[in-house]
């Protein structure tokens, strides 16, 4: 796939998603098979405002290449400036534009998908951009629209097209349906054949057939992998497998995943601190324990963790003490 003058050797990419996709976790999604991988959202206006708890969120790994920073806003001079530090400061292949973001404090104030109300102020926020990241590629991640009485992905994507974005990445929900129901594929199928840049699929890829599934469905040159990583970074390397048309391979032992939620905590202390790395651990180590039988005792201890010494010792207790009984993803 190729985003403008980039080339991404797979069409394996990991989802930008808050709170989630930190420096540390998409290092082990690349190590895992992930071919691109985006920041967590960065705010327009946090930017220009020199917001000095912004710039962390849009650094990448220096083997972090290709590698995205999502912006969101609406505000078009704050967007374009923010576009511009983006690329001065991160040096980023590609700026990605958030208009798919469902969360009420987001969208009701008119940013992410609240976008998608507007087409024409959607457009000028993507001319903006463009204009801020001065040759850096920039694409957009969607929705099919507000509400399922407002389906404007077809539309918003041939406008977005039209004024220079290099890349659309479409998630085949409305916003009014956050992650409920079932992601509608055949929406991005018909965006896929209207364009002649790059479609990226997003939407309910909890397993590596799936992410063939998606791919075969729609056409898409990428498939986009969001919730289905939490606890299971190994979902790269299975949808690899199915791309090839190999046998899927199995989740790797309960030990081994633990290793790698260390190592993926230790990163992170690294990067932001001890404490704030091990708050944020709570939620990622519970998900590595999805479907491990008798997991209660410590998935309640996880959630009082504060140092790594407390990870080490919860780990060392779920080796001794649990059995796997996870065997895919």
């Amino acid at each position: 796939m190729r985003i403008g003058s980039v080339h991404i050797p797979s069409p394996l990419v990991l989802a930008p998603m808050a709170g989630v996709t930190d420096l540390a976790f998409r290092t082990i999604c690349r190590e895992l098979g992930a071919a691109y991988t985006i920041t967590e959202m960065v705010s327009a206006k946090a930017l220009c405002y020199q917001d000095k708890k912004t710039l962390p969120l849009m650094e990448l790994g220096p083997e972090e290449h290709p590698g995205g920073v999502q912006i969101f806003g609406s505000d078009l001079a704050c967007m374009e400036e923010g576009a511009a530090i983006i690329r001065e400061v991160a040096h980023p292949d590609i700026i990605d534009i958030n208009m798919g973001c469902p969360v009420p404090k987001v969208a009701n104030n008119g940013d992410g998908s609240g976008l998608l109300r507007d087409l024409d102020k959607a457009c000028r926020v993507a001319e903006a951009v463009i204009r801020g990241a001065q040759g850096t590629p920039v694409t957009v991640k969607m929705r099919l629209g507000w509400d399922k009485g407002n389906i404007v992905c077809l539309d918003l994507a041939k406008m977005l097209e039209s004024v220079g974005v290099a890349a659309i990445t479409l998630h085949g929900r409305t916003k009014v349906q956050m992650y409920s129901g079932t992601a509608n594929w055949d929406y991005i199928r018909e965006v896929k054949q209207a364009l002649s840049i790059p479609v990226i699929a997003n939407g309910d890829v909890f397993s590596g057939q799936d992410a063939a599934r998606i791919l075969r469905y729609t056409g898409a040159d990428g498939v986009m992998i969001a919730r289905g990583v939490f606890g299971n970074p190994w979902i790269f390397q299975q949808a690899q497998a199915a791309l090839r048309g190999e046998p899927i391979p199995p989740l790797p032992p309960l030990a081994q995943r633990c290793d790698t939620a260390v190592r993926q905590f230790e990163l992170a202390a690294q990067n932001k601190g001890e404490k704030i790395a091990c708050l944020e651990a709570r939620k990622h180590y519970a998900w590595y324990l999805k479907g491990v039988p008798y997991a209660g005792y410590w998935k309640s201890e996880i959630s009082k963790i504060t140092t790594l010494a407390d990870v080490y010792r919860v780990t060392a207790g779920i080796k001794r003490e649990l059995r796997d009984g996870r065997s895919d993803g």
